[in-house]
């Protein structure tokens, strides 16, 4: 089937949404927990995170328009801290709960059964029950006008790696520490490597690392 630039904008609404969603294909999808001013914990899914730059640690993630209150990036906005919280197949249905529109004084926390976890030196709770997740610290937002979604830019100051899922060269092997990724807004995969290749070059074919 082709679709043309004319036939998706006369789409049904949700189809539309479904069918460019998932149109990018896999993505990264995780839990982002922020505290509110007044001291409230927030949990929230997002599948926009991308990475922007090791050196500074740069990460960041869209946040969409602003028609109904966006919790997460207001407390982030107030306190400037904010965790990264990979999903597993444990807990991926209490992650997908998340998105339901709990009020801004409940803690989705409690409403999803997800536990707390604090790190020393960092007051926004991580998920305990989250094999791979690290902290951030706000660094920009940027406003994109042709949609009217946000763009968080921000630090990452704290890691919590598994051992056995960090290689000697600083890889993080995601199949090892459980990751999933999303596709759309409600489809979730577990991850397993076809293989890692070698840095590319002109004159040589890439090999498997081993």
């Amino acid at each position: 089937m082709q679709i043309t630039s004319e036939q998706i904008e006369q789409l049904e609404t949700r189809y539309r949404a479904n069918l460019i969603n998932s149109l990018g294909g896999f993505k990264s999808v995780v839990l982002i927990g922020t505290n509110s001013a007044e001291g409230n914990t927030n949990l929230a899914i997002f599948n926009s995170l991308f990475h922007l730059g090791a050196n500074p640690a740069l990460c960041g993630f869209i946040v969409r328009p602003d028609v109904s209150p966006r919790h997460t990036m207001q407390n982030i906005l107030d306190t400037k801290y904010f965790t990264v919280n990979h999903i597993n197949e444990s807990i991926y249905e209490n992650a997908h709960q998340t998105s339901a529109r709990y009020a801004a004084d409940v803690s989705e926390f409690d409403e999803v059964k997800l536990t707390r976890q604090y790190a020393e030196g960092f007051s926004v709770p991580f998920v305990q029950e989250s094999i791979l997740k690290f902290g951030c610290e706000f660094q920009q937002k940027i406003d994109i006008e042709i949609n009217g979604t946000s763009m968080i830019i921000a630090k990452i100051v704290w890691i919590d790696c598994p051992d056995d899922a960090l290689m000697t060269d600083g890889f993080i092997d995601l199949e090892i520490a459980g990751t999933m990724a999303g596709s759309g807004l409600d489809s979730y995969y577990k991850a397993e490597e076809v293989g890692r290749l070698t840095y590319a070059k002109p004159d040589k074919w890439p090999s498997k690392i081993l």
